[in-house]
């Protein structure tokens, strides 16, 4: 089968959408190596390497598809795709090009989320706008869709319509690196090398406001009457995370929150992007701290109980099904849940014994080896 994705994520992107794409393409690749595997990139990018013997990159061919590589991207590539002799087509961040229907080839779209139907107001109107038209047209015109969560299945019916019967959910998988135990030299090198202190708690994720790190602080700031831990934050953001430094200088919190994207010693550091690298950061944590107020699934949850590591996480939207009967449960609204949290992980001992082997087992539901499986046979379903 020659399959293709739209990569302009898989190659560009650096959070959850670039990280879904390029996990999904390796684990495809190497598990099903007689399949082939295009992928459609609108411009080079020097950011992520995906090669291998089954990988092909496919760039915009001609002045006109280069100079225009969005409309290339979500339509005109449909001309590379007949000439390529694409079996079936997946666009695993949202949409699929126009006109694909009209092509005889099979189409598979992945959503993640319905974030900007559900906060419209967290969002420019226009994107809303843009985003909604992407996406009810993918829903309506892929052969199927795929929801990383039942959270995100119930949000497709609810608001296009689409039938339940063409919906599959598939929770996602993460890098096999996070499965492995990271040596204690290596962690050292690591910590030394990104200026990490000696033990701190972990947030990981865009610096978005339903993210809820404002919260986070709030209660690290509770925390440090007890403790003297800092927080390091993976992650960027702009308005809101501008409004959580000035929380963080009022509060006198400067160093006990770590901004450790905005490091000099992180910036075109090629290394920190890898995952192997955030497998360590993750095992050097005491425990992950990730209470959204909404989420399609919440993939650093499941980073964390694959690395072994306690999560702390909301009991709203999909990140039960994230993590399970092994996450510390917290209401979003609450920093003072979050502070207990934080207070019981650092000292109970037993109780992150037994969540790191609950964590385990939940993680192993979404192996790599039966994600890969489970999307495989999606694909085969409808091709």
């Amino acid at each position: 089968m020659n399959i293709g994705f739209d990569a302009k994520r898989a190659y560009h992107n650096t959070t959850g959408l670039g990280y879904y794409s390029r996990t999904l393409i390796d684990l495809l690749s190497k598990q099903y190596p007689e399949h082939f595997y295009y992928l459609f990139n609108p411009k080079l990018s020097a950011k992520f390497d995906l090669s291998g013997e089954n990988i092909h990159q496919i760039l915009p061919n001609g002045l006109i598809n280069k100079l225009f590589s969005s409309a290339w991207r979500s339509s005109w590539v449909t001309r590379d795709l007949q000439k390529h002799k694409i079996d079936l087509y997946h666009g695993p961040s949202h949409e699929i090009p126009m006109g694909i229907e009209k092509t005889g080839i099979k189409s598979v779209v992945t959503i993640h989320d319905l974030i900007h139907e559900r906060f419209p107001e967290q969002y420019n109107p226009i994107d809303v706008k843009i985003y909604s038209k992407k996406f009810r047209y993918a829903c309506k015109n892929a052969d199927t869709v795929i929801a990383i969560s039942e959270q995100t299945k119930k949000d497709i019916i609810e608001f296009y319509k689409t039938p339940e019967e063409k919906i599959e959910v598939c929770l996602q998988s993460c890098n096999p690196a996070f499965a492995v135990q990271v040596s204690e030299n290596e962690k050292q090198r690591i910590a030394t090398k990104y200026g990490l202190p000696e033990k701190f708690f972990l947030s990981v994720g865009s610096i978005i406001e339903r993210k809820n790190l404002l919260n986070v602080c709030k209660a690290m700031l509770l925390l440090k009457k007890e403790l003297n831990i800092p927080l390091v934050v993976i992650g960027e953001g702009g308005k809101y995370q501008q409004k959580i430094k000035e929380f963080i200088s009022e509060n006198s919190l400067q160093n006990d929150i770590i901004f450790l994207s905005e490091s000099e010693k992180v910036k075109g550091d090629a290394e920190f992007r890898k995952p192997e690298t955030f497998a360590a950061i993750y095992q050097l944590s005491i425990a992950l701290i990730y209470p959204s107020f909404f989420e399609g699934f919440g993939a650093p949850v499941m980073e964390a109980l694959w690395s072994k590591v306690p999560v702390i996480t909301s009991n709203v939207s999909c990140l039960p099904e994230a993590g399970g009967d092994a996450a510390y449960y917290v209401d979003p609204n609450s920093p003072e849940e979050m502070e207990e949290g934080m207070k019981r992980i650092y000292s109970d001992k037993e109780l992150v014994t037994s969540m790191q082997e609950k964590g385990l087992l939940h993680a192993l539901k979404t192996a790599p080896t039966i994600y890969a499986a489970n999307m495989m046979n999606i694909y085969k379903s409808i091709w």
